[in-house]
Order: structure tokens, then sequence, then C-alpha cells
């Protein structure tokens, strides 16, 4: 039967409590253990050992009634029958295994029977042998003592016919250059034959094997100082060297300087291939430097630094690139360096001390002189890579700067995992965290350069010829260049201020992708300390990117100053539009460069930075005085053709005014210039209603009462009232005018202060002059003429009408004969000019 015969309606449960059913009969806990419990004495424990039948079933019938006898009953058959179907059960799973230990039992009483015959015949010889071995130790029990004593006589002629033959032995392996075992076969006879020095025999071998042991030391001597010889070779010259009992640290320096001869020519090298590529540079320059300065080509970007000097961030001619540099060194030195260590280490520091090598300490001493053997040559060597980085001005391409300070750090990993405590890896570290400085410093110059040839070249622009005033007007009143878009449509301000600030911007964002490379995930030194925190924050974010916004700001300031200076001969257009470049650089310029640097970046502000609103503040300060200055450059322009006219002109004896004076139609027009050049780059701003009649309030002023008192014929010295006190009276009570007053960032702003300054340099002028009745009456007209203009072009028209009326009053106050002309006919004058 096999386990196929199992009942069809048995399931793991089943199985389950049957076993448990079984346990529990036999006694026997979850680990197959009897349990250690306490034994049932009652006799009506049907589980227990001590169960009685009659005494059960007398106690069930006078307990029980007849429904529960036959209950319990039949619970008791279900039960047999239950445990006889699970041992049934039990027997037919287990089928095979009781077969097999079946045939385990038979077969091990086989196996035992055999065993127990092997153990008879093993005994029966064991006791042979103990017969046989007592029959020989009786046998040559008196020989004993005899044949210990010859066994000691032929171990003692042994060693002298060694001790003879040692001279002949070591020239045989002097001759087969079998230098290990004549050091050995020395070794062991050496301590013999200064024991027994004393007898001439002995004498005489321990001298013929000094003499052997001496050409064998200076045979060693010379095939270690060669060097040709492989690694296994030269370390098995030295074990046999140190067992010759020669000093250790001679060993050590003359391997060291060995080494230092091969490296020095390594070295000697790298310092020929700087001095010919200073060379190389040097004539370079001598051959292009006639030629450099090259005018720029009429086709040519006006704002383009490119076109007029040259690109700071080309890179200069060299002989070989900085990467070969480096390769050269790694290939060379570096590996020619890590190779002496290695066998340095192995001869003199990793090997085994035994004996009397132990008690002299060679690996501590070892170590100290390679130590000081590499910190002096790495020294130079990094003394000649830290000249030629310096050497790296251009910034054109920062690739290969990149890669060669990443296969330098990397080649000197390998020094500190052969060398370990050595400060040559943190040495090479700090040369590339100043080479990275030091880039960035010449990014920052190189920008700070791009940046003036950039003004240079709009300058030129401003400078070029400019068209007529209707032209201006047409075009955008720009300063224009020909030949640079079209020979009709010259670039306008806002297309050199758009240029300009693309320019720099681009510029600026291929640097920072060229500093990037610093931070690369392939470049090895990238997740140091310093390029993950310092390098990003102070290096690129605060000494690259704040540092030009900074200098941006105050090399624009500068144009502010006062004249005679850097700020004297500045064309008023470049005020306008370098303050409306710092004014864009406060808006959105500032946020978007530092935003790109942190998320380039991944600036982490773990050390204090300039905040952004600190820079923004900066910027409008800047754009600030640059627009106030360019208010005042260009109301001194229109003051300067003021004063020359009123004082080359002689108001006594002048003629009849016929008509307006040039010089007013001139300040009318350059002043419509600057509006439109103005309204380029800045917006119109907000100005006060205007009344119907503007351009008429000149005559209704002067016509009024106070022109009455003014002209009256009581204006004379022995009037009851003085008029000039009563235009201090009026003075007090009308609003204060500051002329110099700071403008805000739009067109109309601009405009009212260059007109203020005009005006009142008008009326300082006419304050110091005298008048006659016609010169008074051309005053009239001439302030009639500006009125009819310039009041559209300020923010309030009655600061206009103010500066005009103070203009005609004190030229009527300085009059000899004050006999103003009439309305009607100073308005057919105005018309008609």
């Amino acid at each position: 039967m096999s386990s196929a015969t199992t009942p069809p309606d048995s399931d793991p449960a089943q199985r389950r409590r049957a076993h448990n059913m079984l346990k529990l009969y036999y006694g026997l806990n979850e680990e197959g253990k009897a349990a250690e419990q306490a034994e049932s004495l009652g006799p009506c424990d049907i589980n227990g050992p001590h169960f009685d039948p009659e005494i059960y079933l007398n106690k069930l019938r006078q307990e029980c009634s007849l429904a529960e006898l036959m209950d319990h009953e039949s619970c008791m058959v279900k039960q047999i029958r239950s445990l006889d179907s699970d041992m049934q059960t039990l027997v037919y799973e287990n089928y095979n295994k009781f077969i097999s230990a079946t045939d385990t039992i038979r077969k091990m009483k086989n196996d035992f029977k055999k065993m127990e015959d092997e153990m008879d015949c093993l005994s029966a010889n064991m006791a042979a042998i103990t017969e046989f071995s007592a029959c020989i130790s009786g046998t040559l029990q008196g020989q004993h003592a005899q044949i210990t004593k010859l066994s000691g006589v032929h171990t003692l002629l042994r060693k002298l016919q060694f001790l003879f033959e040692l001279p002949a032995r070591l020239n045989k392996c002097l001759e087969l250059q079998a230098y290990a075992q004549a050091v050995s076969a020395h070794r062991r006879a050496r301590c013999v034959l200064q024991q027994y020095s004393h007898m001439p025999s002995f004498r005489g071998i321990q001298d013929d094997c000094h003499v052997i042991m001496e050409q064998l030391a200076q045979q060693l001597r010379q095939k270690f100082r060669d060097g040709g010889s492989s690694a296994k070779d030269l370390s098995e010259c030295v074990e046999l060297l140190l067992q010759l009992d020669e000093p250790a640290e001679e060993l050590c320096d003359k391997f060291l300087s060995h080494a230092q001869s091969r490296l020095e020519a390594d070295l000697q090298g790298l310092e020929a291939e700087l001095k010919d590529s200073a060379e190389l540079k040097d004539s370079a320059v001598t051959d292009t430097g006639g030629g450099s300065a090259q005018k720029t080509s009429p086709g040519s970007n006006p704002v383009s630094p490119s076109s007029s000097v040259s690109n700071p961030f080309l890179s200069p001619t060299a002989g070989t690139d900085i990467l070969e540099f480096i390769d050269r060194g790694c290939n060379e030195f570096v590996s020619s360096l890590c190779l002496v260590i290695a066998s340095y280490q192995e001869l003199f520091i990793n090997r085994p001390q035994e004996g009397e090598l132990a008690s002299k300490n060679i690996p501590e001493m070892a170590n100290g002189k390679l130590h000081v053997f590499v910190d002096n040559l790495a020294a130079r060597y990094f003394s000649l890579v830290e000249r030629r980085i310096q050497e790296e001005k251009g910034v054109g391409d920062n690739s290969l700067l990149v890669r060669a300070l990443d296969r330098f750090h990397r080649r000197l990993q390998a020094i500190s995992k052969l060398l370990p405590g050595s400060a040559v890896p943190s040495q090479g570290t700090e040369i590339v965290v100043r080479a990275a400085r030091e880039r960035i410093k010449q990014y920052l110059s190189a920008l700070q350069t791009f940046y003036h040839d950039s003004l240079t070249d709009v300058r030129q622009a401003l400078a070029a010829p400019r068209l007529s005033v209707g032209g201006a007007s047409a075009s955008g009143g720009g300063a224009l260049v020909g030949g640079t878009t079209s020979k009709d449509a010259p670039p306008s301000l806002p297309e050199l201020l758009m240029s300009l600030s693309n320019f720099i911007l681009n510029q600026l964002k291929s640097v920072l992708a060229s500093v990037h490379l610093f931070t690369a995930k392939d470049i090895t030194f990238s997740n140091k300390p310093y390029f993950k925190g310092e390098f990003c924050s102070q290096g690129v974010r605060e000494g690259l990117v704040v540092s030009f916004i900074k200098f941006i700001c105050q090399s624009s300031r500068q144009y502010c100053e006062s004249a005679g200076d850097r700020g004297g001969s500045t064309p008023p257009a470049l005020l306008l539009l370098l303050s409306r470049l710092c004014l864009d650089y406060e808006t959105s310029t500032i946020s978007y460069i530092l935003t790109l640097t942190d998320e380039q970046f991944l600036v982490q502000h773990h050390t204090p930075v300039t905040p952004v609103t600190a820079l923004c503040a900066e910027a409008r300060e800047a754009a600030q005085k640059l627009l106030n200055h360019y208010v005042k450059v260009q109301g001194l322009i229109i003051s300067q053709m003021l004063r020359k006219s009123v004082e080359t002109r002689d108001w006594v004896n002048t003629i009849e005014p016929r008509n307006v004076r040039a010089v007013m139609k001139r300040v009318v027009e350059d002043t419509t210039s600057i509006d439109v050049q103005v309204g380029l780059l800045y917006e119109e701003g907000v100005r006060k209603a205007h009344s119907s009649d503007s351009s008429k309030r000149t005559f209704s002023v002067y016509s009024s009462s106070r022109q009455q008192i003014r002209y009256a014929p009581s204006y004379t010295p022995s009037a009851p009232m003085d008029t000039n006190l009563l235009s201090n009276i009026h003075k007090l009570f009308s609003e204060r005018i500051d002329i110099f007053s700071p403008v805000e960032f739009n067109k109309v702003s601009v405009l009212t202060g260059i007109i203020k300054i005009s005006l009142k340099t008008f009326l300082e002028c006419v304050r110091l002059r005298t008048f006659g009745r016609y010169g008074l009456q051309q005053i009239q007209v001439d302030c009639h003429y500006l009125q009819m203009y310039l009041w559209r072009f300020v923010s309030d028209e009655n600061l206009v009408h103010f500066l005009l009326d103070e203009i005609v009053g004190s030229a009527a106050h300085r009059c000899l004969d004050p006999s103003p002309m009439e309305q009607s006919v100073i308005e057919v004058i105005c018309e008609r000019g």
C-alpha cells in the first residue's frame, strides 16, 4: 500500500486532529518528547494510567440517566471509530517508512556482524605487533647506548664536513650567481665559525668565507645600484644585503637616490616644455603685435566688442595645451613616482622582518625617508603645474583646463592609496581650488573688459554723424551708424540698448556654462566640500555674478563725474541708455541672473550672500543718478545757448523786434529732439490737465493787473509802493520750484527737469543785463514763443508760465524805458516766426 490509498475525504485539518489525539494519548509534546506533567491518580480518568472500568461504569450508572448513558455510549463509539480510522490513516501514510525502517534494521544486523569479525582480526594483529616489538627491544637493549653515541659522532662529522667544504661551496654559488644559497649557507656556519675562531683551522675557514662573502656583497650592491633588474630580483637583492648586515638606512638612501635621478629627468622635461611654450608665446605676441590694432569694418556690428578690440575670451596661442602638459606629467612623473613608492614599500616597509631584522625597526625609518622624498619631488612638480596653470590666461575654452585639473587630481589619488598619510593629495586639491578661484577672477576680468569694449562700441555708434532734427524724429532720434542694419535704417537707441543688454547677458550665460564644468558629475574633485559649497556661493555667485553686476553699476556711476573728468565728455545719449540699462537690471535682469545661477549651481546659502534686494537697490540708485546727470547735461547744453544769446547782445540799443530770435527756435528744436530721444527708452508719464489756451497764457498773464502795476507810469523810485516789493510779495505766495530735484523714470519728468534748468539759466542771465524798450519787447516775443511750444513737454504748464513770467518781470525791472509791446503784435510776430 502507498499514500495513494488514503481516503479521499481526509484533509490536513483531519490529519492534524488525528496527530494531536495520538500525541495526547501517548503523552507527547510538540517536540515529540514525553510531557512532564503530574499523573492523574483518579480511577475515573479515562486517559489516566489508573483507570478502572468498573468504577467508571458504576459512576456513570449512578449519575446519568438512561438517555445520557445512550448518548455517552454513542459518543464513545464515535471516538473509537475515529481513533481506529486515524490509526489506519497513519499506517497508510507511513507504510513506506515502516518498510524502509525494517530493511535498515536488517542491514545493520549484517554490518555489525562483519564489523565484529574485523575487530577480532585487528585485536590479533595488535597482539602480534606488541610481541614482536618486545622481542626487538630485548635484543638491542645492550647496544642502545653505543648506537646513540655513533649517531652523535656521525652528525658532528657531517657538520665538520660542511664547514671544511664551505669556501668551495660559496665559490661555486658565486660563479653560478646563486646568491641566496650562498648567504643561507654562510648564515648557518657563521655562528659556529665565530665561536671556534680561536682555532687555526676554523680561523682559516672564517677568513676565506669572509673574503668570498665580501665579493658577493659587492656584486649585490652593483646589481642593486644598476636597477635594471626586475622587482623580484631587486627585492631578493635587498633582502640578501640586509642579511649580510648591510646598513638599512644606506640601502634606502641608495634606492631613493637612484630613483630621484630618473624622476629629475621627468621634471626637467616638463620644465623645458614650459620654457618652450613661453618662448613660442612671446614670439607669437611679437609677430601679431603690429597688426592687432585694426579699424572697425563699416559693416560690423556697432555693439559687438570683437569689432573694435580683441576679444578677451579668446585663448592665447601656445605650443601645447594644458591637457597635454598634465598628461605628460601624469604619465611620466606621477606614474614613475607611484612605481618607486610601490617598489620601495615592497623592499623596505611591507617585507616581513624576522630575526635580527625585526629588532632594527627598519619599516619606520624607511617610511620617514619615503615621505620626505615624495614631498620634496611633489613640491617641485606642483610648482611646475601651477606655473603652467597661470599661463592659461585665455578664457575661451574652459573644458581643457577642467579636464586637465580632473586628470591631475585623479592621478594624485593613487599616491594617497599607496602612501597613506601623505600630504601630496591634499596639496594637489589645494592647487585645483586655487586654479578654480583664479579662473573666477579671470572670467570676471574678461567680463569687465567685455563690458567696457561694448560701451566703447556704443559710444562710437553714438558719435557717428547724426541726421537732421526731422530725420532724427522720423528714425528714432538715436545716434546712428550707417551700414549696420541697412543704409537707410541706422540703429536707434532701443536697438542699441537691446543689443548691449543681449550681448552682456549672453556673455554672462556663456561664462556660467564654462564655470559649471568645475561642478560636473564626472569630475572627481567636484564632490569635494569646497566645490559643493564655497565655490558655488562665494566663488560663482558672489565673486563672479554679484561682482559683475556691482561693476556695471559702479562703472555706470562713473560717467556722472564732474566736467573735466571722465563724465565731462560722455554723450548724453549714452547716459540715457545706461540709465535705462540699470533700470532694466533693477526690474528684472538681476533677479533672472541670480535665479539662473542658483538653479544651475544648486547654491546653498550656508554663508552670508548679497540679497537680490540690495543689488536691485544699487542698480536703481545708479539709474537714478545717471538720469539726473542726463537732465543736468542736457539742461546745461540748452542753458549755454541761452546764456551766450543774452550776453552777446546789446539790449539797450537793439532795434524794434520783427521776428523771434533764432536761438529760441533752436531751443525748441533741441527740446523736441530730446523729447523724441527720451521717449524711445522711457514711458510718457503723468501730466496735469492742460487748459484750452495754454499757448496764449503768456499774454493773458502779462496784460493782467500785475502787468499794469509793473508797467504803469508809477514804476519810479518815488512811487508810493515799489514794484519790486510787489513782486517779492507775489513770490511769497507762489509755489517754490526746485530746479535740480531728482527726476522720475518717465519722459515728462525728464523734460520738465531740463526745461526748468534752461529757463532758470535764462532768468539769471536776464537779471544781469540792462534793457532798453525794444530789448524788453524782444524778451516778450521770445518768452511768448517759448510758451507756445514748451508747455506741452512739462508735467505742469504753470511751471513754464511762472518762470517765463519771472523772466519778463526781471527784464522789466532792468529796463530803462519799460514800454511793453501789444499782445496782438506779439502773437503776429510769433505766428509768423
